[in-house]
């Protein structure tokens, strides 16, 4: 008698979106490739291209990295009218990875001045052309930023950069350069952030970062400053 294979991926449509039950027993490399194949493969294109859905994503009792969040982020992000609302473990918090702390620093990145920083850092000040800011961790400027900026220095693609006044010479998260397109303009008043999304630097309103990294801790900033 042929043996029933228990689907590593399970499904629950609610009246606020979609449960997304993930079997914590098998490898996550797995889980992801049966989640891939749902959401990419599967003729249930009546369900992924309908309206807009909330997920949420229950872990079991799985912990997962930052890395392996990020790779099932971007699997969801082929569907763009599923967001990603929330990760749950049972009992426990669903990143291994522990929560870093953010800095703040005041003051003013001269032209031919570099500030490094390990962690996520806010800086309540102006980064001028020439000038260069970098962090392991996410930048927040609360100022212009006119020059570069490099976040995720030690290799975390989670990370986002962001401003009150955008205007980067150039952005860098982790390995991944982005020079920004010309028709920005200065009269634009929205803080917007960047972030990594399919191998490219992406920016958005930071209005927006609820959506597109709801698992950060910062959200009262966007919702001060978006």
């Amino acid at each position: 008698m042929a043996k029933v294979v228990k689907p590593s991926v399970l499904i629950k449509g609610t009246k606020d979106g979609l449960l997304f039950f993930l079997d914590d027993n098998l490898p996550f490399s797995i889980v992801l490739n049966e989640l891939k194949h749902k959401l990419l493969h599967e003729n249930a294109s009546h369900i992924w291209n309908g309206p807009d859905m909330r997920v949420q994503i229950k872990l079991g009792k799985r912990q997962i990295t930052r890395r392996e969040e990020q790779d099932m982020r971007e699997i969801f992000s082929f569907r763009k009218n599923l967001h990603v609302h929330t990760l749950e473990s049972d009992g426990v918090p669903y990143l291994l990875d522990p929560p870093r702390k953010m800095e703040m620093l005041t003051g003013t990145v001269r032209s031919g001045q570099v500030l490094t920083h390990r962690g996520d850092l806010l800086l309540l000040g102006d980064v001028n052309p020439g000038g260069c800011v970098q962090s392991t961790g996410s930048i927040f400027v609360l100022g212009a930023l006119r020059g570069l900026a490099h976040a995720g220095s030690d290799g975390d693609e989670t990370v986002i950069i962001a401003a009150s006044i955008f205007r980067p010479t150039q952005l860098r998260i982790h390995n991944i350069i982005s020079r920004p397109p010309d028709e920005w303009k200065e009269s634009e008043n929205h803080m917007r952030f960047a972030y990594i999304v399919k191998d490219q630097i992406a920016v958005d309103k930071m209005s927006h970062l609820s959506h597109i990294r709801p698992e950060m801790e910062w959200k009262e900033l966007s919702r001060r400053f978006g």
